[in-house]
């Protein structure tokens, strides 16, 4: 049988270990077996721009806030003009991954919701690698994690969340393998700036 976990990604706050059974959790997760790794749901390939992405994951954000997205605030949080926003929408609406009329809010369908928990879950992990393992202040971390999500497989991702926890756990010494790391990037350092 095989030994498969998820993790709860928390950025900046470590790592927390889920059950050992076979559970899909947004989309990740890590199976182990004699003959390594392999990762669960999300094997399909993505079928969305960088971009789309963006839009996406912006609708799901400002919806859990306060159940729909304007394109007004999909603009003003993007940074991009509403034109572009309108021009996104028209795509995302003809992909299935929103519903959307000219002049009214968007909303996620279920299948954009699917695909913006996987990029939300993409961010989270990137991120939390940035901040958890490598010590990164979170705005550089949240940068990182936006420029790098779009570019990333999912076993890519699969292999950050295994690297994650595997850092979280303690070292030979006690002490976890972030903190040892992160404490080695500021001797080498020698206080010469931010790790």
């Amino acid at each position: 049988m095989d030994n498969c976990f998820f993790a709860e990604i928390v950025p900046g706050t470590g790592i927390r270990r889920k059950g050992l059974t076979k559970l899909v959790a947004a989309n990740y997760t890590t199976c182990r077996t004699g003959r390594g790794e392999r990762l669960m749901g999300m094997e399909k390939e993505r079928k969305l721009s960088a971009s789309l992405e963006d839009y996406l994951e912006a609708i799901y954000n400002l919806s859990r806030q306060s159940q729909v997205a304007r394109s007004k605030d999909i603009a003003e949080l993007l940074g991009v003009s509403r034109s572009s926003v309108t021009g996104a929408l028209r795509l995302l609406k003809d992909r299935g991954m929103i519903r959307y009329e000219p002049y009214d809010h968007a909303t996620l369908t279920k299948a954009g919701r699917t695909a913006a928990r996987d990029v939300v879950t993409r961010h989270d992990i990137l991120k939390s690698f940035f901040i958890d393992v490598l010590g990164l202040p979170v705005e550089v971390a949240q940068q990182a994690a936006c420029r790098t999500e779009h570019t990333l497989g999912p076993h890519v991702i699969a292999r950050f969340l295994a690297f994650i926890e595997f850092v979280g756990s303690a070292g030979k010494d006690g002490h976890p393998l972030a903190d040892e790391f992160q404490d080695f990037c500021a001797r080498r350092a020698g206080g010469k700036g931010t790790t």
